[in-house]
């Protein structure tokens, strides 16, 4: 299980693009977009002063403000359809994913609906920009909120930008980030390690595990990818009211590797202070023709509840056409917390893209506890119904849309 903040990226599973969007390549591509659309720009700088009059407050309107200001600032079009010097050298872009689902489980006490969202990816919103030094070099920055898409409430109540408020440095030698920003054990969590990508009730993987998915005051590395290598590095410091401890609330390390169709991946975290939890993640998959198979392993020790177990997972997804995949997996843990505690998950899932930025998907779970372990079907950002007796088995179907943009 992750905390009810572990969102994720709407990356293709397997690709770390969550860690890489800010490249400075990413420049050229804006800067060669604005040159094609000026029109598009202009109408973006003309329409900033109605978007100032319509939204008076609250945080997306600051980041519609921003976004507004920003294409007129970095763009400066002539009617001549040139763009000068200035979209060389920055540019902010608005983007967000809108995930809801209708989710019927029953954890032993009877069926229950529900609308969920962010189970399969988180709900939010936020800006992404950067500004060329040169050399291939670039400031970069990400500012992104998480919500709720069906009751329209912040994901984390009183903080505005709760899933990230990063800002870095980034260039062919890799990127440096600072500030709120997701962990290094969250990205292989996300694609690397079963076919769900981690996300709704059918994977055992985020039902039966327990990672940090976000981290404070952070200060990461991400290195480039060298000879199929690549690794994230990070230390949190702790928050500035903390005085106990040496000043360091945890440590976070991924490294993975590509050749062809394999991928192989390895996470650890140790946090301290309350809630203290030490994780490890790791696992291959490879791609047989249109079928692709994971394996992983997990344990962790710590957290808030105590989390004490180790268990992995074997999932597998077909791609029937370019558009519909089918996925099938198991996960097992056994539960340390409990005396001769342990659980299974069965599960199933199918997935559509109507449109390069609208999904569909279904899933359904059954998940034994046995003994006295009280495991339960969740999502990314949704809490499982707990379950009506320890040892209650617990079953659910789900069907959800995403919008991207």
């Amino acid at each position: 299980m992750v905390s009810s903040l572990a969102e994720d990226p709407i990356d293709v599973p397997g690709e770390d693009l969550i860690l890489r969007h800010a490249s400075v390549c990413s420049l050229n591509t804006v800067r060669d977009a604005a040159s094609s659309s000026a029109r598009a720009w202009s109408a973006a700088r003309l329409g900033r002063a109605t978007i100032s009059v319509r939204v008076r407050a609250g945080w997306i309107g600051v980041m519609l403000l921003i976004y507004a200001h920003g294409a007129a600032a970095v763009t400066d079009i002539d009617t001549g359809g040139d763009v000068s010097t200035g979209i060389h050298s920055s540019f902010v872009s608005l983007y967000g994913v809108i995930d809801t689902s209708l989710e019927i489980t029953d954890p032993g006490s009877g069926w229950t609906p529900r609308l969920d969202s962010g189970a399969y990816r988180g709900s939010r919103v936020g800006l992404h920009g950067a500004e060329a030094l040169g050399d291939g070099n670039a400031i970069v920055f990400t500012l992104e909120n998480g919500f709720s898409s069906t009751d329209g409430t912040q994901q984390v109540p009183g903080s505005i930008f709760n899933r990230q408020a990063w800002i870095g440095a980034s260039g062919r030698w890799g990127e440096l980030r600072f500030g709120r920003q997701y962990s290094p054990i969250y990205i292989p969590f996300k694609g690397d390690l079963d076919a769900f990508g981690a996300g709704t009730i059918a994977s055992g993987l985020n039902n039966l595990s327990k990672i940090t998915p976000y981290a404070n005051n952070a200060i990461a590395y991400l290195s480039p990818r060298i000879a199929g290598f690549s690794t994230t590095l990070m230390m949190a410091t702790r928050d500035p009211s903390e005085d106990d401890g040496n000043g360091i609330d945890g440590y976070y390390v991924t490294t993975s590797y590509r050749l062809g169709e394999l991928r192989l991946s390895y996470a650890h975290q140790q946090t301290h202070g309350a809630g203290a939890l030490r994780a490890n993640l790791g696992g291959a998959n490879y791609a047989f023709g249109k079928l692709r198979v994971w394996l992983s392993f997990f344990n962790g020790d710590g957290g808030t509840p105590v989390y004490h177990g180790a268990g992995g997972s074997l999932s597998a997804q077909y791609s029937l056409s370019a558009y519909a995949r089918a996925s099938l997996g198991y996960a097992h843990v056994r539960d340390y917390t409990t005396a001769g505690g342990s659980a299974d998950q069965f599960s199933a899932a199918f997935e559509y893209n109507m449109s390069p930025t609208l999904l569909l998907y279904f899933s359904a779970a059954y998940l034994a506890n046995h003994d006295d372990s009280t495991f339960t079907l969740r999502g990314v950002n949704v809490t499982g119904l707990p379950v009506a007796y320890p040892g209650a088995p617990v079953a659910g179907v789900q069907f959800g849309v995403i919008e991207r943009f």
